[in-house]
């Protein structure tokens, strides 16, 4: 299988300015998820996608293939991802390159290993799915079901939406959140036309089948 990994990073964050080349311990965030590529083995090609010259140099210095610069309608608040992985995946066909599949590898995730990435790859192949997520268990305390949201009243409601609170923490569903990302291409080529505008951060948003999930423990942190 041939697989195209993505490492997106745009600049312009508004929560931590500059965030993904703000150190973490002795080097840029970015840094991390580039190591962890260079020591994957099932990863045919890695790129940066990212609108930020200052970015670009940091990736460039760590030899990051950057083969262009992302447009900046694709780099705002509200750009979906999905739209920032057609963009890739376009500028390659037209030059008649194209991959089975994409990895995408967010660089707020910066403790995955080369290891871990192609365990993802693997299980990914062996699946019969369109796609596979790797997930953490988020801890009860920050279940979904047990956060709370301000109403027009200034009163707070469930963010589920429930009218009860489910009161006994063992009767919690189990939820999670995500860290990598792999999608069959064929499967975003069936989604250009109608789902351009979904963001891919809430992956059955756009799959719109199953996907694999690859469950970890807590001290294999994405």
């Amino acid at each position: 299988m041939n697989i195209l990994g993505i490492i997106p990073a745009r600049g312009g964050s508004k929560c931590v300015l500059g965030k993904n080349i703000k150190l973490l311990g002795e080097k840029p965030l970015i840094c991390y998820t580039i190591d962890a590529t260079k020591d994957s083995k099932l990863l045919n090609e890695v790129i940066l996608s990212s609108d930020d010259e200052e970015i670009i140099e940091v990736a460039k210095k760590l030899n990051v293939e950057v083969p262009f610069v992302r447009p900046k309608y694709l780099a705002e608040d509200k750009s979906p991802t999905l739209g920032v992985i057609q963009h890739a995946l376009k500028f390659y066909a037209e030059q008649n390159i194209y991959f089975d599949a994409v990895c995408l590898l967010q660089v707020t995730s910066p403790f995955k290993t080369g290891k871990f990435i192609d365990e993802a790859i693997t299980k990914f192949q062996n699946s019969n799915t369109d796609s596979l997520i790797s997930v953490l268990e988020v801890p009860h305390e920050y279940n979904p079901h047990w956060i709370f949201e301000e109403n027009t009243n200034g009163n707070l409601k469930i963010s589920t939406g429930e009218e009860k609170i489910i009161t006994c923490r063992q009767n919690l569903p189990t939820s999670f959140y995500s860290g990598i990302f792999l999608v069959l291409c064929d499967l975003i080529a069936r989604n250009l036309g109608s789902s351009s505008d979904i963001p891919i951060g809430v992956v059955t948003a756009f799959v719109g089948g199953p996907f694999f999930i690859y469950l970890l423990t807590r001290t294999k942190r994405i």
